[in-house]
């Protein structure tokens, strides 16, 4: 009875101290600190349509919501790797919400986003070059490198005029057209192919005789004003002498 006691009184002694210890231990030890992606809570745009699938979750296999539209602006709600890719948790206005692979998207927090988005408007031909390049004037106005977007931009336009003054001229009904007696420039220059462009702020002047469209020119007077030193000043001011020129015809 005596040896149970002693034994008991024994037990207590040395665990009582270890279970304090480990107490205090835990007490003391830091907690974990969660790091908040930096990406969290900033705004993006949507530029590459190839990627832009907006999914139910964070996977390349997921069911899609719908695919987004270049210029489409998101909002970053999280972060997360999968399948070789980093996801963005995005809300899109109005009530939309998903998944989309952050590839799809540019944002001024990004530091090569700028890099980038010159890259695609270079790798971009007609229309959809034109409409890069804005979103690209949009976020960057000072960059460095708006001075050869600008003439790429004017000069995409110009070779665009000449595609639609084809188009106008097969698709504009002749016969309605006199009909009417309004102006044959009139006819032109409410084609409903131009609509597009005019949302972009892109203006095409008409020459009635040659009936064909040439870009007005202001990425150019852009550049010349801008820019006056630059190497593309000078390429400017000849595609402006050329746009003259081209207005003068008859």
């Amino acid at each position: 009875m005596k040896l149970a006691l002693l034994t008991a009184i024994f037990l207590i002694m040395t665990v009582t101290p270890l279970a304090a210890q480990k107490r205090s231990s835990a007490a003391t030890r830091p907690k974990a600190t969660v790091t908040r992606s930096p990406e969290i809570g900033q705004s993006a745009i949507v530029i590459d349509e190839n990627l832009s699938v907006l999914r139910k979750v964070p996977s390349l296999f997921s069911e899609s919501v719908h695919r987004m539209s270049r210029g489409r602006t998101v909002r970053i709600q999280g972060v997360q790797e999968a399948d070789g890719v980093k996801f963005y948790k995005v809300t899109v206005p109005p009530t939309n919400f998903g998944w989309v692979q952050a590839d799809a998207v540019v944002g001024k927090f990004r530091p090569g986003d700028e890099a980038r988005l010159a890259s695609l408007v270079q790798a971009y031909s007609e229309f959809e070059r034109i409409e890069t390049a804005t979103h690209f004037f949009d976020m960057y106005p000072n960059s460095t490198l708006k001075p050869p977007m600008l003439l790429l931009f004017g000069d995409t336009v110009e070779e665009m005029a000449a595609q639609l003054s084809r188009q106008a001229v097969s698709r504009i009904p002749r016969k309605e057209m006199a009909a009417s007696g309004a102006p044959i420039h009139s006819f032109y220059l409410n084609f409903n192919m131009l609509d597009r462009y005019r949302k972009l702020g892109v203006i095409f002047l008409f020459n009635p005789t040659t009936r064909l469209y040439h870009y007005e020119g202001a990425s150019w007077k852009e550049i010349i004003a801008k820019y006056p030193a630059s190497p593309e000043a000078a390429e400017a001011q000849k595609r402006l002498d050329a746009l003259k020129l081209k207005m003068e015809k008859k």
